[in-house]
């Protein structure tokens, strides 16, 4: 993800410097693509999916955390945009997300005890406040955040079977906040957008297994998901 991030900066700086942004006389681009009040878009991006995890006990010593890695999965969805006037923009951003996260859980010797891997995809639906500087030529950067819930299409969450059998179960339906930042490049044919934002789980996704001295969830208080989300957007 660290390489992702680099590359989405790079994009930034050299956008940047196209743009001319300290050039007195420059030609502007889609001058008319704000004063719509609604306006429409998809976005195609990148995600880092992983795990925060919160204790009923800490033991000193010996590593007693749940190791939680994500891989690079892809997000690819629809915009609505909703004008409220030349600073304030509400949206709404209906996509899919498809990761994949490894966890390894302490105190197990034998790899199909102490690892599960978690293939899931999301039904993911925020809703954003976007916040705008004044437009600098052909450039305006933003922050947005807003509240989403998402739908973990591979939650497992009703099996019956647990962890004991090799299966790691979590909700179907999630909430988050999110906050981020990015800048449009209005260019010659549409408007052009890569932002960068992270996704904060607030509701417990963990299904415990049937067992409540089980040595995968017993000491488990709460797990959320921890996200980022990098997306290219076209309007």
């Amino acid at each position: 993800m660290k390489k992702l991030f680099f590359v989405f900066i790079l994009l930034l700086l050299a956008q940047g410097a196209n743009a001319q942004l300290f050039s007195k006389e420059k030609l502007l681009n889609r001058v008319n693509n704000d004063k719509r009040t609604l306006s429409w878009g998809y976005f195609l991006g990148f995600n880092n999916y992983s795990y925060n995890f919160d204790y009923k006990e800490q033991t000193q010593g010996d590593n007693t955390d749940v190791l939680a890695t994500g891989e690079t999965g892809f997000n690819v969805g629809l915009l609505g945009n909703l004008r409220i006037n030349n600073y304030l923009d509400l949206r709404l951003e209906p996509g899919l997300s498809f990761t994949k996260r490894d966890l390894i859980f302490p105190g197990f010797e034998e790899a199909r005890d102490n690892f599960r891997e978690i293939k899931a995809t999301y039904i993911h639906i925020p809703l954003l406040l976007k916040v705008s500087t004044k437009r600098l030529n052909n450039i305006k950067p933003f922050i947005i955040g807003g509240v989403s819930t998402s739908f973990n299409l591979a939650s497992n969450e009703d099996n019956p079977e647990d962890n004991e059998t090799g299966q790691f179960r979590s909700t179907s339906s999630n909430y988050n906040y999110e906050l981020g930042f990015g800048i449009d490049f209005y260019l010659y044919y549409f408007k052009f957008t890569p932002s960068i934002r992270g996704v904060f789980g607030m509701n417990d996704e963990l299904v415990r297994d049937n067992n409540p001295n089980s040595g995968w969830t017993g000491n488990i208080e709460k797990m959320t998901s921890r996200t980022v989300f990098i997306n290219f957007t076209i309007q």
